[in-house]
C-alpha cells in the first residue's frame, strides 16, 4: 500500500527513493516497521497520460513503419510508475487490448501487482482509458458510447468515460471517473466546441452520480486538454457553492511547478491533467503527499507527467 517514503516526501527526486529502498533492504527494521504500520492508513491514486502506448506509424531508421511504443520510452514509463507505486493507476492513451496486456505484463515484471482492471473500448480505435487497481472493483459503470451533437453534426465522446467503484476496505468505497477530452489538434474538428460538449456530458454524469448518492467519495482524473480558466474545466467542476462541486487538487511538483504536459509543436508547457474530488473525499486527502510527479525521465516516458493523490483511509 502507499507510504510516506514511497511517495518520497511529496515528490522529491527519484534518487531519494532509491536511497530509501537501499536502506530498507539492508534492514533498518524500526523504520520499515513504522512504514508498514502507516501503509494501511493511506492509498495512492495516480493519473497518467502514457503518450501513445499504441501500435501506430512511427519513424524508424528513416522509414515510416507501424510499430509499438519504443522500448526506451516504455522502460522510462515503467520506472516512473514504479517510483510512484500507486495503489490505483488511471491511464490515458492506452492502445488496443494486446497493448494493454503488454503493459500489465511489464508492470507485473516490475513487481507492481494489480489484480483488477477496467478497459473502456470507446469510438477511438487506437487510444483508450484504462484503470488498474490493487483493490477489488465492485461496480462498473463505464460509458464507452456517449453520443452528442456539435455544430449540427452527430459526434461521440471519442474515449468514452471510465467509471468504476473500488472497495478499499469494508465500509470504504471509492468511485473513480476517468476522461480524456478532445485534444487541441483542430483538424478536422472544431476542437474547442467538441471538448466543451464532452465536458458538459462529463459534468452531467457527475451530477447524476451525486444525485443518486450525495455522499460517495468521488475522484475524477484524466487529461482534459484545457487550462483551469476555460469554460470546459469550469463546467466540469460546477458552481463553487453547489453541494456537487468538484474541488481541483491544485497539484505541483517538488519545486513548485504545476505544468503536466509539454506540447512540443507549440513549445508550450501547460497544466491539462487534473485530479478533482468531491466534498466527501476532500477531507481525506493528504495534501502533503499529493502532486505532479517530477522525474528526470519524464520526457523519455511521455509528453505528460503523472498526477498523484494520497487518500487517508483511517477513520470514518
Amino acid at each position: 500500500m502507499a507510504t510516506t517514503a514511497r511517495f518520497n516526501r511529496g515528490l522529491a527526486s527519484a534518487k531519494v527513493v532509491a536511497e530509501w529502498r537501499f536502506v530498507a533492504i539492508f534492514g533498518v527494521y524500526l523504520a520499515l516497521s513504522i512504514v508498514c504500520l502507516a501503509a494501511s492508513d493511506e492509498i495512492v491514486v495516480a493519473g497518467y497520460n502514457v503518450d501513445n502506448y499504441v501500435h501506430m506509424e512511427r519513424r524508424e531508421n528513416g522509414k515510416t513503419v507501424v510499430a509499438p511504443k519504443p522500448e526506451k520510452e516504455i522502460h522510462a514509463l515503467i520506472q516512473i510508475i514504479k517510483e510512484i507505486n500507486p495503489d490505483i493507476l488511471g491511464v490515458c492513451e492506452m492502445g488496443r487490448k494486446d497493448d494493454f496486456e503488454d503493459f500489465k505484463t511489464r508492470l507485473k515484471q516490475a513487481d507492481l501487482g494489480y489484480t483488477d482492471f477496467e478497459y473502456v473500448d470507446g469510438p477511438d480505435p487506437d487510444r483508450h482509458l484504462v484503470l488498474l487497481s490493487r483493490f477489488p472493483i465492485v461496480s462498473r459503470q463505464s460509458m464507452p458510447d456517449v453520443p452528442f451533437t456539435a455544430g449540427g453534426k452527430p459526434e461521440k465522446v471519442r474515449r468514452g468515460f471510465l467509471d468504476v467503484t473500488v472497495e478499499i476496505q469494508p465500509g470504504l468505497q471509492l468511485r473513480l471517473v476517468g476522461a480524456h477530452l478532445k485534444s487541441k489538434l483542430s483538424v478536422p474538428d472544431n476542437e474547442e466546441l467538441v471538448r466543451r460538449n464532452e465536458a458538459h456530458l462529463l459534468r452531467r454524469h457527475v451530477e447524476q452520480i451525486l444525485a443518486v448518492d450525495p455522499v460517495p467519495r468521488l475522484l475524477v482524473f484524466g487529461d482534459f486538454n484545457d487550462s483551469k480558466n476555460t469554460p470546459a474545466i469550469q463546467e466540469i467542476m460546477g458552481p463553487g457553492k453547489a453541494p456537487d462541486h468538484l474541488f481541483d487538487l491544485w497539484l505541483s511538483d517538488s519545486v513548485g511547478d504545476h505544468w503536466t504536459e509539454y506540447w512540443k509543436f507549440a513549445d508550450q508547457y501547460e497544466r491539462i491533467d487534473y485530479i478533482f474530488v468531491n466534498a466527501s473525499l476532500l477531507y481525506r486527502i493528504d495534501h502533503s503527499k499529493c502532486g505532479v510527479y517530477r522525474s528526470p525521465l519524464w520526457n523519455e516516458a511521455s509528453d505528460h507527467r503523472p498526477v498523484v493523490a494520497t487518500i487517508r483511509t483511517a477513520g470514518k
